[in-house]
């Protein structure tokens, strides 16, 4: 019987430990590696090539980007996103990245195998009771989240790296005014901190690059 190879990448030890042992008990699958940050996932992914990628997406690094970078290298591994963020960008964002699978931590392990055995079928999975808010998202785009024009502004000087004081010298406002906007922004865009609007904020830039009309040749 021909196995389907696995890597896992998560930066919990015990839970790395946990997964290992839950496919040793699996006839149908096989741990080829693990990993514990973003980089690992790129390595092992182009090195190694599994069927499947299990990544969580609180890793060291950037796991959005390594999902980028493993799907546009042509690697025949199908990626994973198993992890406790039910935040609705994340799974866009993961999903519009590459990943054909979103599954939440707290998931039963027939839930995981079954998640598994759908993108290797070549169908996409999102844990269920969570899909329908995550597809909504995707299908409504940039028509869920609105940005104000002086939000859109922040947005566009956080996307270029500046700081809240450089972002209140180039729109003329006070520090205190900018952080006001961040914390909008952060309760607008469904996030937590300042990396997730930037990454939130670059989701909505593609959906709107995506929207935009093209000039016909």
């Amino acid at each position: 019987m021909t196995k389907f190879t696995v890597a896992v990448v998560d930066d919990h030890p015990m839970l790395l430990e946990g997964l290992k042992a839950i496919f040793q008990d699996n006839e149908a699958y096989r741990v080829l590696s693990t990993g514990n940050c973003a980089d690992d996932a790129i390595r092992i992914a182009t090195s190694t090539e599994p069927d499947v990628l299990i990544l969580d997406l609180n890793l060291p690094g950037d796991a959005f980007e390594a999902i980028a970078r493993i799907v546009s290298s042509a690697s025949v591994t199908r990626i994973v996103a198993f992890t406790a963020s039910a935040n609705i960008q994340h799974a866009v964002l993961a999903l519009n990245k590459g990943a054909s699978g979103y599954v939440l931590k707290g998931s039963t392990d027939k839930e995981l195998f079954g998640a598994l055995d759908t993108v290797l079928a070549g169908d996409s999975y999102i844990t269920p009771g969570f899909a329908g808010k995550v597809i909504s998202a995707l299908s409504t785009g940039q028509e869920k989240t609105r940005l104000s024009a002086r939000e859109d502004q922040v947005v566009k000087l956080l996307l270029g790296g500046r700081t809240n004081r450089e972002i209140g010298q180039e729109l003329r406002l006070s520090e205190k005014t900018v952080k006001q906007y961040m914390s909008q922004l952060m309760q607008k865009l469904e996030v937590r901190n300042r990396v997730e609007v930037v990454l939130a904020a670059q989701q909505l830039q593609i959906a709107a690059t995506s929207l935009e009309p093209r000039d016909a040749l």
